[in-house]
């Protein structure tokens, strides 16, 4: 990728890696015979969505009435919608645009299930439950810690409601196959009596079957033996993040250095709060291409920081090779899974652009963002 032929600041998804991570969940999907489809909370870049449905990706998961019709306008097929809440503004709307449609609790489903079957005959409904089980360590990202107001508890199903084709349950983030063999293990606990009377599964996403020492095989053997167990159930995945997971970079530009008490602090053209929030969520440190691995005294030394006026926008400490100067390129590596979707546009920085870096034709800008885009979310 020639960076120098990318503007500043820049979402730039690389077209290879992409098709690299899609070979790779095309294979689980046919060895273990299930259903994966894409989860647009974690990748949204309709743009690239032709290239999917050459791999025969076509379907997706929703969270909303906008993403279940970015999955029939983007992707062309109905969407499988769960959202922790539905309204009477939007069941209708969401229905008639879904395959399959989860509910989070006992009222929600009592209150729209029929309206849904109204606008959709064909509409498959179902249950969202919590198996009370994760080792997500963050209580931010972890579904089932305690209290969490995602899924239904074993002690309060006790029976499933008339209509209900399927279950849902989500435990995971970025986690391994190991993890959800322990996940199932507390699932069929809790829920598995009701397995033998139900059309599908959806086991959620975190499945991150695209990261570098992930047990892809373990997890194909995992699948397979599960639907010996239940050969009645459609099995569904929704990755997000294993999509798109270290596909691209969000390129940025030293814009100032500032010195207090002898910190350093390189300011970029972008923010880490409007366009990186999961780093200051999570937290975590996000590599750049150019920095050392680790700090190191004996290299010059920064905290970056974003161009937005919050006082906690920046992260800390990279060492380069050399003193960075403004202008110098800085570009941060694995940013296109969880940070388009997430971003805002706070202070009404500049919003990056987005492109793609084709494989035989290099960089292609397929969005920039104006004044414009930034006024019209307010009023």
């Amino acid at each position: 990728m020639n960076y120098s032929q990318i503007p500043s600041p820049c979402y730039v998804l690389d077209e290879s890696l992409l098709k690299k991570n899609l070979q790779i969940i095309d294979h689980v999907r046919k060895c273990a015979n299930v259903e994966i489809i894409l989860a647009f909370k974690g990748f949204a870049m309709w743009s690239v969505f032709p290239i999917l449905n050459e791999f025969g990706f076509r379907r997706a998961t929703a969270s909303s009435l906008a993403e279940a019709r970015l999955a029939v306008e983007e992707m062309g097929d109905f969407a499988h919608t769960y959202a922790p809440v539905c309204t009477d503004n939007d069941i209708d709307e969401i229905a008639a645009l879904s395959s399959h449609l989860t509910f989070n609790s006992l009222a929600q489903f009592e209150r729209f299930a029929k309206r849904a079957k109204s606008a959709n005959k064909a509409i498959s409904l179902g249950l969202r439950v919590n198996p009370e089980f994760s080792e997500v360590a963050t209580d931010l990202y972890n579904p089932c810690a305690k209290g969490s107001r995602l899924g239904i508890t074993s002690e309060q199903l006790s029976t499933l409601p008339d209509g209900v084709e399927g279950l849902h349950f989500h435990a995971l983030c970025e986690s391994d196959s190991h993890d959800l063999k322990k996940v199932l293990d507390h699932f069929k606990q809790h829920f598995g009596h009701f397995l033998p009377n139900l059309k599908w599964l959806n086991m959620g996403g975190g499945h991150l079957m695209t990261r570098k020492g992930y047990d892809v095989e373990f997890l194909i053997e995992l699948l397979k033996n599960f639907q010996n167990q239940y050969p009645n159930l459609q099995i569904i995945l929704e990755p997000g993040a294993a999509f798109a997971w270290e596909t691209g970079v969000l390129v940025s530009t030293v814009e100032d250095i500032v010195e207090n008490h002898g910190q350093k602090t390189a300011i970029l053209d972008v923010s880490f709060t409007a366009h990186m929030p999961d780093c200051l969520e999570m937290p975590y440190k996000p590599r750049i291409l150019s920095a050392l691995p680790e700090p190191n005294p004996n290299f010059p030394t920064y905290r970056i920081g974003g161009n937005s006026c919050l006082a906690g926008d920046f992260m800390g400490d990279w060492s380069f090779e050399k003193p960075l100067q403004i202008g110098d390129k800085i570009v941060f590596n694995d940013m296109i899974h969880y940070t388009m979707v997430k971003t805002s546009m706070f202070n009404g920085v500049k919003h990056p652009s987005i492109g793609i870096w084709r494989e035989n034709t290099g960089f292609e800008l397929v969005r920039e963002f104006s004044y414009e885009d930034y006024k019209k979310r307010l009023s």
